[in-house]
């Protein structure tokens, strides 16, 4: 029967296995399993044999426990294996002379906001090819915004990249670790988790967060969170992130111009990206995830806000000081990030 203290050892191997240690536990354990030979096999002539437990530990354990402590706690370094961005087909393709149409078509538009929103669409730079929910194309458009094509929509999206992704790399859905999905207006139940890990049969003991509410900037904290959480979870392990807003259900009806922005702006689209703390196959190293975070600010915590109008009618009001915050939160950014480009002679040397 093994003593106690080998079956200790046992345990705290496999648990540092599961977490990624391999090689610091595996020092750890060879020097101790070094020192323990030694000091029962040296002889009574040999100097080692006559040295103190105490000077042993400091010469030999100690410097071995503290390079292990350092393997542990080193950051790992973080991977883009790749990504996927969804393509809608043809008949997802939605001209202006066919939103024009169906927004006349509506009974709930005013004269007044259809030109409006013709003003606003015509100089954005969207272009006769972005796509909309093929729910949205019917006339009106307004009685199919349901929930079961709101999930129809968030299908072809995200399914449609991550086959994708999984095509092109190879990766099975097997060997996911972590997912992370991002989605603010859209938050179902069960949510896109649940669903992806329905879909493609994930692991029971998959990592998995659904982030909501978090409007454009949830992609970078989707990146950022996975980046973390790679850095607890086996080496070589995979991370699945997958972005998208689902418009189906927050397509607005009211008359609200500052209401009818997103309508006019927003359009069908998604990523689903892999990382990896391991380097095969990867196309680039992710170095730094910074993020500048202004929401204390009431102008600009109310700048993009969900609200409903004075007929009921639910819709995102963009702020006319929008594009002014977002200058100053792009600012404060490239401040926080410019220490961390290297400069030219830096990558020279």
């Amino acid at each position: 029967m093994a003593s106690p203290w080998v079956e200790r050892l046992k345990v705290a191997y496999h648990y540092h296995r599961n977490v990624g240690n391999v090689p610091a536990v595996s020092v750890a354990l060879l020097t101790a399993a070094s020192l323990v030979a030694v000091v029962l096999l040296a002889p009574e002539g040999m100097v080692i044999g006559r040295l103190r437990p105490g000077h042993l530990f400091l010469a030999v354990f100690l410097p071995a426990a503290v390079a292990t402590v350092y393997l542990m706690v080193r950051p790992r370094a973080v991977y883009l294996v790749d990504y996927a961005c969804f393509r809608t087909g043809p008949n997802g393709r939605v001209p202006l002379a066919t939103f024009l149409e169906c927004a006349k078509q509506s009974p709930t538009f005013t004269k007044r906001s259809v030109r409006f929103m013709m003003r606003l669409i015509e100089p954005s730079g969207l272009g006769e090819e972005t796509c909309l929910p093929l729910a949205n194309q019917y006339i009106p458009p307004y009685k199919y915004c349901t929930l079961d094509a709101a999930r129809d929509e968030l299908a072809l999206v995200v399914f449609s990249a991550i086959d994708e992704l999984f095509a092109k790399n190879g990766v099975s859905p097997d060997a996911i670790d972590i997912l992370v999905v991002n989605c603010s207006l859209f938050c179902p139940t069960p949510s896109f988790v649940d669903m992806i890990v329905n879909k493609y049969k994930l692991r029971s003991h998959i990592r998995s967060m659904h982030l909501s509410g978090m409007g454009c900037s949830a992609g970078l904290i989707s990146v950022d969170l996975a980046k973390n959480l790679l850095q607890v979870a086996p080496r070589g392990a995979h991370a699945l992130v997958v972005s998208t807003e689902t418009i189906t259900p927050n397509y607005y009806v009211g008359n609200e111009r500052a209401m009818l922005l997103p309508n006019c702006l927003f359009r069908v689209g998604g990523a689903a990206a892999m990382l990896s703390t391991s380097p095969a196959k990867a196309r680039f190293r992710l170095k730094h995830v910074v993020r500048t975070l202004t929401g204390a600010q009431d102008s600009a915590y109310l700048c993009v806000f969900q609200e409903e109008d004075e007929n009921r009618n639910v819709g995102i009001n963009l702020s006319k000081e929008l594009m002014a915050i977002a200058g100053n939160a792009l600012k404060a950014n490239i401040t926080a990030i410019a220490p961390l480009v290297p400069t030219a002679g830096s990558m020279a040397r």
